[in-house]
């Protein structure tokens, strides 16, 4: 009952941290691997309860979206579906030990995106601009890492399309929302068919993620976004040195 109750908190927390500011996994994956679960069946177990969720906020958003300049929405999400099956299939056959010593290093990767990847895109396109093949280019790494993990991977993705010159943060969180949904969707199907989620677990964190996700949403609309912001970076420092100590101490 009480890896339920831990299960269901997370869930909550990472619902409302999605649709409110981002971040989610932060918490998912942590709360998973807390009650028992190996890190890589948490990462798998992760992706599949948070997917509903993301599903919904790529719904809220669809009138947001505005295509790219010079890349069809069709090839972005092609490209997304690829790499995620890529990134789910290349998380299936690493082994165990392998990426319990990763795991704090991807933490790591998807704190600092989060942390410094909105004003490291504002910073690049006043010195770079880059063309369509650039962006569809780097799109391929970005779509396995979704596959494979994802943590921080929207916040990457709006810095490199803010490269392109594209600097309307609704209409770049509705193409993320999108494009992550399509990567995590065809890995959630990987991980569904291979076996490695588990689901009375997931079942648990789903329910209590979509509540969370609508409970985030109101509560975006009240409390300031760097607050939220400063949050989720404040939590995933902690959870990536718990993890540091967890694989190296």
């Amino acid at each position: 009952m009480e890896q339920l109750v831990i299960l269901f908190g997370a869930g909550l927390l990472a619902g409302a941290m999605n649709a409110a500011a981002g971040g989610g996994s932060f918490v998912s994956i942590p709360a998973m691997v807390f009650v028992g679960l190996p890190s890589v069946a948490a990462n798998a177990s992760s992706t599949v309860a948070l997917l509903p969720g993301t599903i919904a906020s790529a719904w809220a958003w669809r009138r947001d979206f505005r295509p790219f300049e010079g890349i069809p929405l069709r090839t972005m999400i092609l490209i997304s579906l690829a790499g995620g099956l890529v990134g789910a299939l290349l998380l299936l056959v690493t082994p165990q030990h392998a990426f319990d010593v990763l795991l704090p290093w991807l933490l790591l990767v998807g704190t600092l995106a989060f942390a410094f990847g909105r004003p490291l895109g504002a910073a690049l396109r006043r010195r770079v601009r880059i063309g369509p093949g650039a962006v569809t280019g780097a799109q391929v790494p970005l779509a396995v890492y979704a596959g494979y993990f994802g943590g921080g991977v929207g916040i990457m993705m709006m810095a490199v399309w803010s490269l392109l010159g594209d600097s309307d943060i609704r209409s770049m969180s509705a193409a993320r929302t999108i494009l992550v949904s399509a990567a995590n969707a065809v890995a959630v199907l990987c991980f569904a068919v291979a076996g490695p989620v588990w689901w009375p677990e997931t079942a648990v964190m789903l329910v209590a993620a979509v509540i969370g996700g609508y409970l985030g949403a109101s509560l975006a609309r009240r409390v300031p976004t760097p607050w939220l912001r400063g949050f989720v970076i404040a939590f995933s420092v902690a959870m990536t040195a718990v993890f540091f100590r967890r694989a190296y101490g």
